[in-house]
This record gives C-alpha cells, sequence and structure tokens, in this order.
C-alpha cells in the first residue's frame, strides 16, 4: 500500500509542477517576466501558493524550469537534424530550420526564450548566456569553410547569432502570425556572407523550403487539463489503485488509496466514471455483489501521461 502512495503522490507533485510551468508560460505571454507573480500563476494552475513554494523556490526558479524545459526541446529536436548533415552550411541550415519550426508551432514559448528572458533574473540570464554561447561555437565553425586570405574578424559569430536573435526578437514581438520558417533563407544568407562570401549567401536566399515539419511538444501541457474535474492527491491515489488491482472493489480501492470514508471513495469512484476514466465490470450493490473497477482507455492514456510528465 505504501508503495501506491508514493507513488501517487510522486505523481500528484509532477502533475502539479507542469500546471505550473503551463500557467507561467501563460502568464508571462499576457503580463511578461515583471508581471509574473506566485499569485498568478499559482492561481491560473489551479493550486495553493503553498504547493507553489514547494516546488519552486521563487518566480525566478519557475520562469527557470520552463526556460531549461524549452531549450532542451528545441535542442532535441535542432540537435538530430544538425548531426545529419555534413557540412557546416547544410549542419547550420537544418539545425536553424527546426528551432524555427519548433519556436513557430509553440510561438508563447519561443518569445518566452527570446524576448522574456531578457527581462529575468540572474540566474536566467546565466543559463542564456550559455545558450548563447553554444549558438556562437556552432557559427564560429564556418571558420574552418573560409578560403585562405578571407578570415573573418575574431567577433563574427558573435555579432552574426545576435543579430539573428535581433530579427527573432522582432518578429515575435510582432505575432502577426506569419511562419517563422519563412525567414529561414534570409536568416542563412546573413549566417554564411562573412564565411563564405556573397554568392554563397545569394544562393541560400535562393534556395526552396523544405516542407518537412517537425513539431514542438509543449513543455508546460498539463496532462489532465481537459477534464473537467480538479485532480488531487487523493484522486491519483485511486487511479493509481485501480490500475494496479484491476477488478477491486469499492474497499480494496479505499484500502490501497489510504481512505477510510466508504461514502468519500464511493462518490469518487462513480464521478471517475462518469469522466470515461474508470469502468465498473462489477454487479454492484444493486445485485448484493462488490463492484470490480478497472481503468478504460482513456484512463489508461491519462495514467500514461502523469507517468510521462513523472518521468520527463
Amino acid at each position: 500500500m505504501g508503495g501506491v502512495r508514493n507513488g501517487a503522490t510522486t505523481r500528484m507533485s509532477e502533475s502539479q509542477r507542469a500546471r505550473l510551468l503551463a500557467a507561467a508560460v501563460q502568464v508571462v505571454s499576457e503580463f511578461g517576466y515583471s508581471g509574473m507573480s506566485t499569485a498568478r500563476v499559482s492561481g491560473r494552475a489551479g493550486v495553493s501558493r503553498k504547493t507553489f513554494y514547494d516546488l519552486f523556490g521563487d518566480r525566478e526558479d519557475c520562469f527557470l524550469a520552463v526556460f531549461d524545459d524549452t531549450i532542451s526541446r528545441i535542442a532535441a529536436a535542432a540537435a538530430p537534424a544538425f548531426a545529419h548533415q555534413g557540412r557546416w552550411r547544410e549542419q547550420v541550415r537544418a539545425g536553424l530550420s527546426s528551432i524555427l519550426e519548433c519556436i513557430g508551432d509553440e510561438p508563447f514559448l519561443g518569445t518566452l526564450v527570446v524576448v522574456d528572458a531578457l527581462g529575468a533574473g540572474p540566474r536566467v540570464l546565466q543559463r542564456r548566456a550559455l545558450w548563447l554561447e553554444t549558438l556562437t561555437t556552432i557559427v564560429d565553425r564556418g571558420r574552418d569553410e573560409v578560403r585562405p586570405g578571407r578570415e573573418a574578424p575574431p567577433l563574427t559569430a558573435e555579432g552574426v547569432v545576435g543579430a539573428v536573435l535581433s530579427v527573432l526578437h522582432a518578429r515575435l514581438l510582432e505575432r502577426d502570425g506569419a511562419p517563422l520558417v519563412e525567414l529561414l533563407n534570409p536568416l542563412m544568407a546573413m549566417i554564411v556572407l562573412p564565411y563564405l562570401g556573397p554568392a554563397a549567401a545569394k544562393k541560400e536566399l535562393q534556395r526552396p523550403l523544405s516542407k518537412a515539419r517537425r513539431a514542438l511538444s509543449s513543455p508546460a501541457r498539463y496532462p489532465l487539463e481537459d477534464l473537467d474535474m480538479r485532480i488531487t492527491q487523493r484522486t491519483l491515489q485511486v487511479l493509481a489503485a485501480v490500475a494496479e488491482h484491476p477488478g477491486a472493489s469499492n474497499r480494496e480501492i479505499a484500502d490501497q488509496a489510504g481512505i477510510s470514508d466508504q461514502g468519500q471513495i464511493s462518490k469518487l469512484l462513480a464521478r471517475l466514471e462518469r469522466l470515461g476514466l474508470t469502468a465498473n465490470g462489477g454487479a454492484g450493490q444493486a445485485k448484493g455483489e462488490a463492484n470490480a473497477w478497472t481503468l478504460t482507455a482513456k484512463g489508461e492514456q491519462v495514467k500514461c501521461a502523469v507517468g510521462a510528465q513523472a518521468g520527463g
């Protein structure tokens, strides 16, 4: 029983964290980092401020978690595309294309890492600087492609990365709905110009855009947010008990979930059934027999979604 309870507690903590991260993205998109108060984030997430501080040290800590998760997911999409190409120019193009598609698919997240991070606290700025350092190193590999006698100045890569971010900063603030991937050719022309020269830059401007898409899965989406029900630790304990003991009765599930009130467990199981998360395969009290609860396909999806949040 302790294992079920501990597992449900962990899943509850992770689901609350996911709700807070999703709420943080929404709040920052509306009010900016300066308006990202703990009260707004916890209120939007539907959790207490105590829960917020159980999971995050302060608002900067919460913002940093969103920033790190978004960067890691963008990198996860861009790194394979980058690695599958041989030459520097093609590597940069493939990686940049993935980045533009990712932040284009989730514009609020793109704005968060490119725009809002500039106004965040010192830890966020430090993390952003490390990210820019990585991008600068990649761009500066263009020096290996430069012909003898045409070496680029020392700060070329830093300037190029800054220019690219400046363009993205402006486009994300506009929020005009234009696909960011349409910037791929002009940005690539700007990147290769100081290393490969005007002819290479012109070719980049004329290249056809790939129709391939790489979607970014949101780091802050709460897996149970579409349910018309407040998900509590007790709810997750009951779901965990049903999942681990299919066919269990009300009393057996109550024992596994640590619920002593039989009326409460009956109401909770009935509500989960109405939501389509559980199904009763027993005859029930009408025939004097015990209920036999199992998770439905939807219930399994919810359980797996919460498990993915806990493991990710």
